[in-house]
């Protein structure tokens, strides 16, 4: 396992890493809250996935160890699709299962923190499990603040799930606009 301080962030080329992703999510989806999913995607469901990225010029990065093998991405993507939204967005991190809590997570979501700043937004929204205490501490480590909790939201592994809000607040868009 390489250290945080050796991998690098690159954008995702989909043709090499989305079975990496894929991996990555169907395992958090197995075992896990952090997607509220009962099946596992598929390689078509993940194409469906990437051209909505590109659709949207949504970033997809990823970590990747000196051997280039993948071990974390993160993404954003549309937060609700009516236009005065259009400076939020909402954005998911995972890191592969060995990977984690080695300083993976942080690099993505710094490189995508800066993305959203670059890309003019204004508002970063993660949409976290209540009970993922991990994940709210690290959202909060980042500048993260809770805005809400949406109360059984969900339903997995026969109970009911917590949605907690946490927002960061970017200090883009440079000129705001409602055109």
């Amino acid at each position: 396992m390489a250290p945080a301080g050796t991998l690098r962030i690159i954008d995702c080329v989909p043709e090499v890493h989305s079975d990496p992703i894929l991996e990555i999510l169907n395992e958090a989806i197995r075992n896990s809250t952090a997607l509220y999913e009962y099946a596992t995607r598929t390689r078509e469901s993940m194409a469906r996935w990437f051209d909505t990225k590109q659709h949207g010029k949504f970033p997809v990065l990823v970590a990747v160890d000196p051997s280039d093998t993948l071990v974390g991405f993160a993404s954003y993507g549309t937060f609700r699709e009516r236009p005065a939204y259009k400076y939020s967005v909402e954005h998911s991190v995972y890191v592969h299962v060995e990977h984690r809590a080695r300083g993976v997570g942080s690099l993505l979501m710094q490189a995508l923190i800066a993305r959203a700043t670059v890309q003019q937004y204004h508002v970063m929204v993660g949409g976290i499990d209540g009970s993922n205490r991990a994940s709210i501490a690290f959202h909060e480590k980042l500048g993260f603040v809770h805005s809400g909790t949406v109360r059984e939201a969900g339903f997995k592994f026969g109970r009911w799930l917590d949605l907690a809000l946490y927002q960061l607040i970017l200090p883009t868009p440079e000129q705001p606009s409602e055109a």
